[in-house]
Order: structure tokens, then sequence, then C-alpha cells
């Protein structure tokens, strides 16, 4: 990351939370913030599992920096992981992964902007007042264009005429159950009673018209695999169904 300018962005960023799991891009990043936003607290997380511990402990960080590609995260689960814990909080993603569906979703899914691993440091005061004054960054690239601002998103959940019968809570669960979540951790992560989550299970299986959650699992890859394979950008398009 190049050398940032020493002058101070106003704002009421004074607690930042890095999670990303490359050391030396999170002290880069941790140098650069330090360099903006004076007398700034800052902690970094290097999984989904250490981020949300350092939530629940009561850290109350004024902004989230979130990268994508996490050790412990399948997709973009991690982000919405921890937006469910803090919804009042930005968070900026970060990624090496990105097209404009990609950081579209993210935007709906109530991400705060979208900042790509290769932004020179110069440009990352400007994304930070940015989000600092409550505004949303996301690079001219992988802005919606005219033509796509009411194009409805698609996903293997839309198109595939089983998974599309679920409801919303029971597709959140399918995506836990592909990341091999236990039913108690699906529980905790979606704020519901366990006996909750098995009955759920039990009518998701049910409407999938398979036996296990097993089957339900390899019907929903088999389901991203097709929906990637229609799109320009595979990789992105499997990242943001998983």
């Amino acid at each position: 990351m190049q050398q940032l300018l020493e002058t101070e962005t106003r704002g009421s960023i004074s607690t930042v939370l890095i999670v990303d799991d490359h050391p030396l891009y999170s002290d880069a990043l941790a140098s650069a913030l330090e360099l903006v936003f004076k007398y700034c607290i800052i902690k970094k997380a290097q999984t989904l599992a250490q981020a949300t511990t350092l939530l629940d402990d009561g850290f109350t960080p004024d902004l989230i920096m979130f990268d994508l590609k996490l050790p412990d995260v399948s997709g973009i689960s991690g982000f919405r992981s921890v937006r469910a814990r803090v919804p009042d909080t930005p968070i900026l993603v970060i990624s090496s992964l990105a097209s404009t569906e990609l950081v579209q979703s993210l935007l709906r899914e109530g991400a705060a902007g979208f900042l790509p691993k290769e932004t020179p440091a110069k440009v990352l005061k400007t994304v930070l007042a940015e989000v600092a004054a409550g505004r949303v960054y996301v690079p001219q690239e992988y802005q919606a264009s005219e033509d796509s601002v009411n194009v409805p998103p698609t996903s293997a959940y839309e198109l595939h005429p089983k998974l599309a019968i679920l409801t919303p809570q029971q597709q959140r669960i399918m995506r836990l159950i592909c990341e091999g979540k236990p039913n108690k951790q699906i529980a905790y992560e979606l704020s519901l009673a366990e006996a909750t989550v098995k009955a759920h299970i039990t009518a998701l299986l049910r409407r999938l018209q398979v036996q296990n959650r097993t089957q339900a699992a390899v019907l929903v890859e088999s389901a991203n695999m097709e929906v990637a394979a229609q799109s320009n950008d595979p990789e992105a398009r499997a990242f943001l169904n998983q």
C-alpha cells in the first residue's frame, strides 16, 4: 500500500475493527487508518470467529473493514453474520474478488461500500471520508448501470424451482447447513430456539424432497454450479451463492 498523506479526515470514526486474514495487509490498513483518524482505536481479527468474539465481548467499532475471503467463511455468509450482530455499524467490504453483481448484492445486504484490495492508499482517505460521512462508497467500475438498476438479482435460490419455494428464513438456514453448521450454532446465529431450527429443517427437507441435510446440501451445490456456468464471472457468482 502506497504512503498516505498525513492529513486527518474529520468524522465520527474513533474505533475500527479490521477483519482480514493477511497480517501484512491488515497492518497496512491499520497504519493508513491511524494517519486518517488521529487517536483511532484499532482492533484486528483474522477469522470470523475472532471478530464475533470481539463484538460479543463488548467491542463497539464505529467502522468494520471486512475481508470476504476468510478461512472460516463460505461466500458472503460471514458478512451476513457480522451485519446481523451490529446492524447499525457501517461495514466496508474489502475483497480481491469482485464483480458488479457481487458488489450490488453486498449493498442490498447493507454494506457501507466496497473496496478492492488493490486500491491505492491515496484513494483510501477519500473512501474513509465518504463512509465517515454516512455515505456509501462504490468504485465506478462496480456501480450498477442504468440498464441493470431494475434487474432483479439472480441466484440459485431464485432460479432453482425447489430452492425458490423456500421461505427467506429457510434459505438462511439452508445456507448455514451448507457451511456445515450444527443446529445449535444455526439457532445461535439466527437468534432462534433450537426446536424452531429443527422444525424449519424438517419443513425445508420436505419442500426440497430430500431425506437429509447432506442431500439438501448436494442439491444446493448442484444448483450453484448450474447458475455459475451461466455467468460471465463464474467465480464471483459461485462465491455469491455460497
